[in-house]
């Protein structure tokens, strides 16, 4: 073990094995069946205003998280940093959690393409595509999982043509102590301002770095804000990394899927993660970083855009117009009795979503 890994083992134990803990969550949003309060979902969020103060604050946002997907801008940024020329949809791929259409499996052999590599190089997990068009396609057709059609795939192929580029070994390309790997720790910390204290794999092989809701926020703020013309290149990477999501917002997730749907109708540069992460930046820069501590990704959309509309930075008529497209309903029978809302303690402005 290295100086630097025991150095952070030591800080992993310091701060702690877990998230924050039920009694430091308020609640979020709830499940409303025909006026009867049927779920509840409990968490923590932070919403920083354009100049990077807190506007608002929920639960316990100081408390470590895992952002899961929601750190993937950071490791794009990273590899960009690298020396990696990515932009348009090259770009959001490599940013992407991707639903596993044809269109998103081409993107990511072209950047294996690139590397001169195939996909047998790739180290996350076989799956199948999360579109059912493309997953009933497959199944149909006899193919089993393989690793190109797992949602992470593009971030690995990305991750790959780093190492190529650099001369790096393609194998282990997933350890922590791997160069590419130290690389992205490192812009991960410059961009959020926070020591890695705490790393593990995440579900597709790569290390996630534990961090507070508040760095979180603060890191994707700097990309969400980031100019093209900055005389610094990590900022000129986020910069270019943001304008491509935003114009390529069908490949950072999937048609009719979450994240593409605000980006496209809203212009938020959007980003979620595994275990209910959800990250979201307004034009005007306004970000909110939240978790949900149950895990469950269902309310964390448009909880995050309903404190969007309370900072000011979206109109509630604009949410309120997405908000049929994000399958928040609940249905009785053949209609529709209820919904996904948001339920927290809310502010004076902004109107209502």
């Amino acid at each position: 073990m290295t100086v630097q890994s025991a150095e952070r083992t030591d800080a992993a134990a310091r701060a702690g094995s877990g998230t924050f803990e039920i009694a430091d969550a308020v609640q979020l949003a709830v499940v409303d069946r025909g006026g009867f309060i049927e779920s509840r979902h409990a968490g923590s969020a932070v919403v920083l205003s354009p100049d990077g103060t807190v506007a608002a604050s929920h639960g316990s946002p100081s408390s470590p998280i895992l952002p899961r997907s929601a750190m993937k801008p950071f490791q794009a940024v990273a590899i960009m940093a690298a020396g990696v020329p990515l932009d348009g949809p090259s770009a959001a791929i490599a940013t992407a959690s991707h639903s596993g259409t044809p269109a998103h499996v081409s993107l990511v052999r072209s950047l294996l393409a690139r590397a001169n590599l195939d996909e047998d190089a790739l180290a996350c997990p076989p799956a199948l595509p999360l579109d059912e068009d493309a997953r009933e396609a497959l199944l149909l057709a006899g193919e089993p999982p393989r690793p190109i059609y797992m949602t992470c795939s593009g971030k690995h192929a990305a991750m790959l043509l780093a190492c190529v580029q650099n001369g790096w070994p393609v194998e282990g390309y997933l350890h922590p102590e791997h160069p590419l790997q130290v690389q992205i720790r490192d812009v991960v910390e410059r961009l959020t301002g926070q020591k890695v204290l705490v790393t593990v794999p995440d579900g597709c092989g790569a290390p996630v770095h534990a961090m507070p809701l508040a760095a979180l926020a603060r890191g994707i703020q700097r990309i969400a804000t980031a100019a093209e013309s900055s005389p610094f290149a990590l900022f000129r990477n986020a910069a270019v990394l943001r304008r491509s999501v935003l114009q390529n917002a069908w490949a950072i997730d999937g048609i009719g899927r979450a994240n593409t749907v605000i980006i496209e109708q809203l212009g938020v540069f959007a980003k979620w993660g595994a275990e209910a992460v959800m990250v979201a930046a307004a034009p005007d820069g306004t970000t909110v970083a939240l978790k949900m501590l149950d895990g469950g990704l269902r309310a964390a959309t448009i909880v995050a855009l309903a404190m969007l509309v309370d900072a000011g930075a979206l109109s509630a008529a604009a949410v309120a117009a997405v908000i049929p497209d994000l399958g928040l309903d609940v249905r009785g029978g053949l209609g529709v009795v209820g919904g996904v809302r948001p339920s927290y303690a809310r502010p004076g402005r902004g109107g209502k979503v």
